[in-house]
């Protein structure tokens, strides 16, 4: 016998778009712990300890010594005081909290839905696939942090990449499920797939460029705009290295990179947006995924020509979450199925 679907969907909606937020929220204290250079400011996992923070200085100074050991303070921060250190500490032990909490408030709802809802029409175990998203998560990002702890003065930028991907993959993913199950119409005249899945990929590619960039401190480079210094190609390379093995160890070609393929991004948006206007269908659609292009434009010029100032950094970092969700809203009206 089912029981009430209704109560079910509600609650499901509420949570997912809480879990939402949150995953945005902790994408954001993310970026600022990135920005801040924090994020090797805890040494080890603790993944079942260090909920609470020092207590005592003696506890504050087993952290400072743990991170005393690291190439970060031997090479670059040997002079920071217990006071300075504290401040660096704080921000990763808020992304580390936050990620508990996040972990939490997934699992809870779920073993609740299981439990009460089994036998609604409507109860699905996909959902499931976010806390599993997210656990990994939490291991690629410790898989990140430990890239920095032993030769390097900084995480991976590589690494970097793929933990900042997987946290907005996972916040598509629970957007697309907040879309269906507000049972969006989707469109009547179809786009064609490859052209939309095109511009997915590069969107995805600035993304991951962008990545790499915050990882190599690349935006401290090249502060002009629309030239680098004035020339159109970085000065401090040539093409050849351009086909180059080390090409993505290279912070001027990936700024260049990551320069040239918002030009290619914009011209197949322009495309795109040719065939909603020639369609007449849903043009608001299109106007909310253009602010979202052009108001990531700006911030990363702004964010550029300030030196990577963190407010701005922060908000273009955030702005990719406008970016996509705006897209998969186009991506998911589209589609023939829902997930």
């Amino acid at each position: 016998m089912f029981v009430n679907s209704d109560n079910y969907i509600k609650y499901l909606k509420l949570w997912l778009i809480i879990l939402f937020l949150l995953i945005i929220l902790m994408i954001g204290v993310g970026g600022l712990t990135r920005l801040t250079d924090s994020g090797l400011s805890i040494t080890a996992w603790e993944l079942f300890t260090g909920i609470l923070p020092p207590l005592s200085i003696n506890d504050w100074n087993l952290y400072f010594s743990e991170y005393k050991k690291i190439p970060e303070f031997q090479n670059i921060n040997y002079d920071m005081t217990l006071n300075e250190f504290k401040v660096i500490f704080y921000w990763e032990y808020a992304h580390r909290l936050l990620a508990r909490f996040v972990g939490l408030f997934t699992l809870i709802p779920l073993i609740i839905f299981s439990v009460k809802f089994k036998n609604s029409r409507n109860y699905s175990n996909k959902y499931y696939w976010i806390f599993f998203l997210i656990c990994f998560q939490g291991f690629i990002g410790w898989y990140m942090v430990s890239s920095g702890l032993i030769q390097n003065n900084d995480v991976s930028h590589f690494r970097l990449s793929i933990h900042l991907s997987l946290a907005l993959f996972i916040v598509c993913l629970i957007f697309w499920f907040i879309l269906s199950i507000n049972k969006i119409k989707k469109y009547e005249f179809k786009f064609p797939n490859l052209l939309l899945l095109f511009i997915l990929k590069l969107i995805v590619l600035q993304i991951i460029l962008g990545a790499f960039l915050s990882g190599l401190d690349g935006g401290l480079i090249y502060n002009s705009w629309p030239d680098m210094n004035g020339s159109f190609f970085p000065n401090d390379v040539d093409y050849l290295d351009l086909l180059s093995t080390q090409l993505f160890n290279n912070v001027s070609i990936i700024q260049f990179l990551h320069r040239i393929t918002a030009y290619f991004l914009l011209f197949f948006i322009i495309i795109l947006n040719y065939l909603f206007i020639k369609n007449k269908y849903n043009i608001k659609n299109i106007i909310l995924f253009d602010v979202a292009i052009l108001l990531q434009v700006f911030l990363g010029i702004v964010t550029l020509l300030s030196g990577v100032e963190i407010k701005y950094a922060s908000l273009h970092q955030l702005g990719s979450i406008f970016v996509l969700t705006t897209y998969i809203i186009i991506l998911y009206k589209n589609s023939n199925q829902r997930l």
